[in-house]
């Protein structure tokens, strides 16, 4: 009996010394691989240990090295009517089922490529509709990492269903099914973006150092962990907050601000509405109170009335004299609540606002109009000045976020799938790097060339989202406009090779930075796309500057991609969107016409023009130019004359 123990000791300790054979968490059952192209396949086991892959009739042997990684690389694929199974052998066996061929798209940017189908235009028909077992989609979950990681956090392929597509980026799925519908194989999306994250945190430590622009900033940033990142930016925060408004409160003092007696004269003020992150709470989570005083005539003391807050960003509880009337857990819900009668009171009055944001931006945003309080009819602003504080700082996101510090994302989120085989990427991303549009120019081609490189699978298709029409700061050519300027910087971005852009200024939403619209977006990127990567001749983008030519006080514009003719969304044929200047640099609006495949423009009060802009502003919903396709002319200037965001460079600053 005791030879036997020592026996069964014995065999279970030599198998606890193997490591079960394991794959990266991009496989799994349902998902798709990269067809006519060698299937490379890797993971890890016990060192030495001898892996055994079987797929689709090949059987491929690897010893796995001395630090227990191991990778095959099956012969290429076409992709046909079935599925397959994958089996990797080791001490233990995996099988994977449902797999097929097709091609792989990775889907990255910010939060408009985030955007799910179940938020868009249309969405309850776009889900009932979209079973396709040919479409499948795999969520990267959020992840920051101070140094490039090995694999991803555990996810799933799923295929299209009104089960799942709802969760889909919208942006990804309406180009895979138009490429689906075209092409008749399955489109294999890769789904890794994160709402207001910048280009560099996307962009590998490698390709920043090696870069003219950034080669200095990254010899004076330190590799550092997470514990020493969390550590100096919540201590930076800390020192922010504690300069701003004294030590944070404990809870019995925060409980108290939504009291009326409460006396907040000394608390910092802030205008409203607006992201806190865009004023004095930079790169903050947690939980700040806002505070306003408001006086209600004796009329219309103990009245019910409505208060309107617009949007607030993530969660809310309202009170007014201390009394809760309202509460919502939704960051694009817009907080319309009812106040009961028997609370407002004749004289000061006072509305408190709990908000707690766990990521990304924070606060009470929207527009002006947005902000009121209505008893009987009767409108009383609230926009303006607020008295804030602080009264948590958030234990995870708030130390550390993916904009935090250069690289966080791409080591997280791009450096573990870079083995996977692709057909391309899209990417819809700029709206944070707006303020430093004009750098943009250098960082994004950076960080598609930098994927390239490490990708190791060539110039492979990048097609790009340029900027939608918003409204983010009035800008225009008198004032500067920092999303004309990071719109441009996209465009200079197709000078490198297998680029393309989808310019999508007349689908977007002045009021609102996500666009319901994601069906256009996703077409018009798939139209791209089975133009240049797929061969199928078609038009696939809008009128592009070509050159000028001054006669006179007017100025003939050329352009190319005309498709079927130039064309003008307007029942009077009047082309809006275009300015003029003379040498004086003063932009003045201008009068346009057709001229065949040519637009002539001029300003009665510029005599001699030397530079016309078309699109130029935040909002240029107004631009009405086309080709008889559909696709809208591309914002454009000729002059190079200095912008407002040239001095703008991005910083770590710990």
């Amino acid at each position: 009996m005791k030879k036997t123990v020592l026996l069964l000791s014995a065999s279970l300790l030599q198998a606890a010394a193997f490591a079960n054979v394991r794959l990266p968490n991009i496989f799994g059952d349902n998902m798709v691989l990269q067809r006519d192209k060698p299937i490379p396949v890797w993971g890890w086991a016990d060192k030495n240990e001898k892996v055994t892959v079987q797929f689709n009739n090949q059987t491929k042997t690897v010893k796995a090295d001395k630090n227990g990684q191991w990778k095959v690389e099956l012969a290429p694929v076409a992709a046909g009517s079935g599925s397959y199974t994958l089996t990797v052998k080791g001490n233990n066996s995996i099988t994977l089922h449902d797999i097929v061929m097709g091609d792989v798209w990775i889907c990255s940017g910010q939060s408009n490529m985030e955007w799910p189908v179940s938020r868009v235009f249309n969405a309850t028909n776009e889900i009932a509709q979209s079973a396709n077992p040919n479409i499948r989609h795999f969520y990267l979950p959020k992840d920051v990492s101070a140094t490039p990681k090995d694999d991803v956090k555990p996810s799933a392929w799923k295929p299209a269903s009104p089960d799942n597509t709802g969760e889909f980026t919208a942006v990804g799925y309406f180009f895979a099914k138009a490429l689906n519908e075209q092409l008749h194989v399955p489109i294999g999306l890769v789904h890794t973006s994160w709402g207001g994250t910048m280009v560099e945190t996307w962009i590998s430590r490698e390709g920043m150092a090696n870069s003219s622009t950034f080669s200095e900033l990254m010899k004076r940033t330190p590799v550092l962990n997470l514990d020493s990142l969390n550590g100096a930016i919540r201590d930076k925060l800390i020192r922010k907050i504690t300069t701003l408004q004294g030590k944070l409160p404990d809870a019995t003092t925060a409980a108290a601000f939504k009291d009326a007696g409460l006396n907040d004269q000394s608390w910092p003020k802030m205008s409203l509405p607006g992201y806190w992150e865009t004023k004095q709470l930079k790169d903050f989570d947690g939980v700040v109170w806002y505070r306003k005083t408001v006086n209600i005539p004796a009329e219309d003391a103990g009245k019910g009335a409505t208060l309107s807050l617009g949007a607030i960003d993530d969660n809310d509880v309202t009170y007014i004299n201390g009394v809760q009337v309202g509460s919502t857990n939704d960051y694009s819900a817009q907080r319309v609540y009812k106040v009961p009668a028997g609370i407002l009171k004749a004289g000061e009055n006072v509305i408190a606002i709990k908000v707690t944001d766990n990521a990304g931006n924070g606060g009470v945003y929207g527009q002006k109009d947005d902000l009121f309080l209505e008893i009987n009819g009767r409108k009383q602003p609230l926009a303006g000045e607020w008295g804030f504080q602080v009264a948590a700082v958030s234990p995870g996101a708030s130390s550390l976020g993916p904009n935090s510090y250069p690289c966080l994302l791409y080591n997280a989120m791009i450096h573990p799938i870079l083995q996977l085989g692709i057909k391309g990427a899209i990417w819809y991303q700029g709206e944070t790097n707006a303020g430093r549009a004009y750098e943009y120019r250098q960082s994004f081609p950076l960080m598609i060339q930098d994927w390239r490189k490490l990708w190791k699978q060539g110039d492979f298709p990048f097609y790009f989202v340029q900027l939608a029409s918003f409204n983010a700061s009035n800008g225009n050519s008198k004032v500067g406009s920092s999303w004309a300027e990071l719109r441009e910087a996209q465009t200079l971005t197709l000078q490198l090779p297998n680029t393309g852009m989808a310019v999508i200024t007349d689908i977007g939403e002045p009021t609102d930075i996500h666009p319901r619209n994601k069906q256009d977006v996703g077409k018009r990127l798939a139209a791209i796309a089975l133009n240049d990567t797929y061969k199928m001749a078609q038009v696939s983008a809008g009128p592009t500057y070509q050159s000028m030519a001054v006669n006179g006080n007017k100025v003939t514009i050329t352009y190319t991609n005309v498709g079927g003719g130039l064309k003008v969304n307007d029942k009077y044929g009047y082309i809006r969107g275009f300015e003029v200047a003379g040498a004086d640099q003063q932009f003045h609006y201008a009068k346009a016409y057709l001229d065949g495949n040519k637009v002539v423009v001029y300003s009665d009060e510029v005599a001699s023009p030397v530079a016309v802009r078309f699109g130029w502003a935040d909002n240029n919903l107004e631009d009405n130019l086309f080709n008889q396709e559909g696709f809208p002319a591309a914002p454009f200037r000729t002059d190079n004359w200095k912008g407002i965001t040239e001095t703008n460079k991005f910083a770590v600053q710990l």
